[in-house]
């Protein structure tokens, strides 16, 4: 939470604050322990300046943060890993095309168990990439669509095999795209970039 100059977080662990501070899924950070996953911590800090902080400042903010006060010191690798393939469903797209003057936007809600994202103007890349924090894994676009769409994509979080879906509540996400979109996502390897952490430590109070 940024307030003016000051910004608050409240009960993370260690893993939350890597992928805030820099934008990563769980599935891109290696080399963890079962503590950095267990430990919650708060933080106050103060941004230099008189203005609220930018995203890009705060991230920044925790980076140091983590080098200072968890001694996190990390380092980069690609690996092959598993990855899903958004693909064309057997009966092919069922997307809507957008006008040529609409706007792009887009819109996630939800309680966390069920989830809406709403567009305008999107292409199948962008849809990719928006689809890991729900599957868990990369997403990589290989329908072969090169136009902009707009549609809307409902799905439960806790549904999560493969099987119709009940009627009270949206289907799975693999489910959801195959119904309401004609896309499926099918199992593949790919290189991922991870940050793997070499060495880190449970801070001191202040």
């Amino acid at each position: 939470m940024v307030s003016g100059t000051r910004v608050t977080v409240t009960a993370y662990a260690l893993l939350g604050l890597i992928m805030d501070a820099y934008k990563l899924e769980p599935y891109q950070i290696a080399g963890r322990a079962a503590w950095m996953d267990k430990y919650r911590y708060d933080i106050t800090a103060r941004a230099p300046g008189e203005n609220p902080p930018t995203s890009a400042q705060v991230e920044t903010m925790l980076q140091t943060l983590l080098a200072d006060r968890f001694q996190l010191r990390f380092h980069r690798e690609i690996r092959q890993l598993p990855e899903y393939a958004l693909v064309l469903g057997k009966n092919g797209p069922k997307l809507h095309a957008s006008a040529p003057d609409a706007t792009w936007r887009t819109r996630l809600s939800g309680s966390g168990l069920v989830n809406e994202l709403t567009v305008s103007k999107e292409d199948m890349d962008q849809l990719a990439k928006q689809l890991p924090t729900a599957v868990g894994r990369p997403v990589v676009d290989r329908t072969g669509l090169t136009g902009r769409y707009d549609f809307q994509l409902s799905w439960s979080s806790d549904a999560v095999s493969t099987v119709p879906s009940e009627q009270e509540r949206p289907p799975s996400i693999f489910i959801a795209l195959q119904e309401q979109l004609g896309l499926k996502l099918e199992s593949a390897r790919g290189p991922v970039e991870l940050l793997v952490i070499d060495h880190a430590e449970k801070p001191t109070p202040n």
